[in-house]
């Protein structure tokens, strides 16, 4: 049996109570406290949120898919923004799943988490997270934070690895999205572990056209893309290694609020976990940026084509 199996069970169990780090900031997007819904049933449907980039758009609509073919009514808001609104709309009731990533979701709800492996990251994620709140067995896809520069850049200054960073303190522009400058995952991180001073820290987008943009242009000479960007490698650009392992492991992982976690979305959901692929996400991810296809036309001809839907 595999790790996922095995945890299946664990995440079954009653959340445990909320951590401060999550009791701040906005509360719902509607202006209204916390839902009083009923919990653990479906029938009511789902109501899906994403982020604000591309391919958590995508895997929105692949849980919309899945779930309707389950029989589950879904309503999809796409685009809502950052972490720091999108769960906390959860939280409210706003929505009642997401999309989310395992190391990330852990150092935003306990940046102190040293776990990095993705079965103690699932383990210490149960235990981090607020009440109401539970994360599903994580899928096979992973899509990792990566530190990219172009190859005139890494031949320029002798950079292969985070570590280099620390020879060019104070000469080197990053770009960003905005709240990686006080992520741990970001700058804050590559100051505590590497010890890395920039020269300047751009706010962009998040893995998108205007922080591709200004790498190209050598505007900012480093760049926070993720992993499954073709645009990597299209373009040459390095991918800076992580000795110290300042990057978890990033599994895709659904996280659901306790109100509508029930057997139906539990199956339907480790059944596209179990189908979506590293591969399959970065082509998906392709499809939208570079052929400029719309993210729920991309999503519903994946669930079709390998079986997710009838």
């Amino acid at each position: 049996m595999n790790r996922r199996a095995l945890l299946g069970g664990l995440f079954a169990a009653a959340s445990v109570p909320a951590l401060s780090a999550c009791a701040s900031g906005i509360t719902s997007l509607s202006g209204q406290g916390p839902s009083t819904a009923g919990g653990g049933s479906s029938k009511g449907g789902v109501t899906i949120g994403t982020a604000n980039f591309t391919e958590n758009q995508v895997l929105g609509y692949l849980y919309a898919a899945a779930l309707e073919a389950a029989g589950v009514k879904t309503k999809v808001r796409p685009n809502l923004g950052t972490r720091e609104i999108v769960i906390p709309a959860l939280k409210a009731g706003d929505i009642d799943l997401l999309p989310e990533y395992q190391g990330a979701l852990l150092n935003y709800l306990d940046p102190k988490a040293t776990p990095t492996e993705e079965g103690a990251m699932q383990n210490a994620l149960t235990l981090a997270l607020p009440a109401g709140l539970q994360v599903l067995p994580y899928g096979m896809a992973e899509d990792s934070d990566a530190f990219v520069v172009t190859r005139e850049t890494a031949n320029k200054y002798g950079l292969a690895s985070l570590a280099d960073l620390k020879k060019q303190n104070g000469k080197l522009v990053i770009g960003a999205a905005p709240e990686v400058k006080k992520r741990q995952v970001g700058a804050v991180g590559l100051k505590d572990v590497y010890g890395i001073d920039f020269k300047e820290f751009k706010s962009l987008d998040s893995d998108g056209p205007l922080v591709k943009g200004a790498l190209k242009k050598g505007d900012v000479d480093v760049a926070n893309l993720f992993t499954t960007d073709t645009d990597i490698k299209a373009n040459d650009w390095v991918v800076l290694s992580d000795p110290q392992h300042l990057i978890p492991s990033q599994h895709i992982v659904p996280l659901i609020a306790d109100r509508k976690a029930d057997d139906t979305v539990r199956k339907a959901l480790a059944r596209l976990g179990n189908v979506l692929t590293t591969a399959d996400l970065t082509e998906l991810n392709s499809r939208v940026d570079n052929d400029k296809k719309d993210p729920e036309d991309v999503a519903n001809a994946y669930a079709k084509g390998h079986g997710l839907v009838k």
